[in-house]
């Protein structure tokens, strides 16, 4: 698989077969994926994965724990500012829309939209899954390093012919999630990230892209 087809086929897959992911597998992407770009090599990705028994109990105890109606916890960081203006608002929302109607849950059917999210706590039935830290001391440049890698991890995945969903969600059970994992004091869990192979019967959507000229500008001749 190139790179292009790489990135063109990477998308956030939020249903997966049971099948395993190999070890060795998870062991040749990260080591790859070390090679990412960071500020003067400082690497600054603090990185964990669980498969297995392991990461059972740990879906168990986040599922558990959501279905009960707890409080999140604390947040670290702030997921999405309070007000999302324009053009950002309207395709957070138009994901939205996108993603429960291709569930066929309709926009006043809370239930069925909980029900969709707590999915994201049993990484939509995932085999393996990574979860990132960052240490509180560094800054927003270190966050973009943060963001290169799991890029890089989620292109290599491709290449392996597994699929991934990256999940800021995981930060709002973070004391569950280090409750099985005992990271060392002074990390902010930033995300999870679910990695199988995936369940082609799961219905999705797949979200577009705004036109290149709505991001993109060129300055100077072709």
């Amino acid at each position: 698989m190139d790179v292009y087809e790489a990135v063109k086929s990477r998308r956030s897959v939020r249903g997966f077969k049971d099948k395993p992911v190999a070890r060795e597998v998870l062991e040749r992407v990260l080591s790859a994926a070390a090679w990412s770009p960071s500020g003067s090599n400082i690497q600054p990705w603090n990185t964990y994965v669980m498969t297995g028994a392991p990461l059972a109990e740990l879906k168990t105890s986040a599922v558990e724990r959501v279905a009960h109606g707890d409080a999140w916890d604390k947040r670290q960081y702030e997921m999405y500012p309070s007000t999302l203006k324009s053009p950002y608002g309207e395709r957070r929302s138009a994901f939205g829309k996108e993603r429960y109607s291709a569930l066929g849950i309709a926009r006043e059917d809370w239930e069925a939209r909980q029900r969709a999210a707590i999915a994201n706590w049993n990484c939509f039935g995932a085999p393996a899954a990574l979860f990132c830290y960052i240490d509180h001391d560094l800054g927003l440049p270190q966050w973009a390093d943060v963001g290169m890698y799991l890029q890089t991890v989620m292109l290599l995945l491709r290449a392996e012919g597994l699929h991934s969903c990256p999940q800021m969600a995981w930060s709002q059970v973070r004391e569950t999630v280090a409750e099985a994992l005992s990271p060392p004091d002074g990390l902010i869990l930033f995300c999870g990230m679910s990695i199988g192979y995936e369940d082609s019967t799961v219905n999705y959507a797949r979200t577009g892209r705004a036109p290149l000229a709505e991001t993109v500008t060129f300055l100077g001749d072709a």
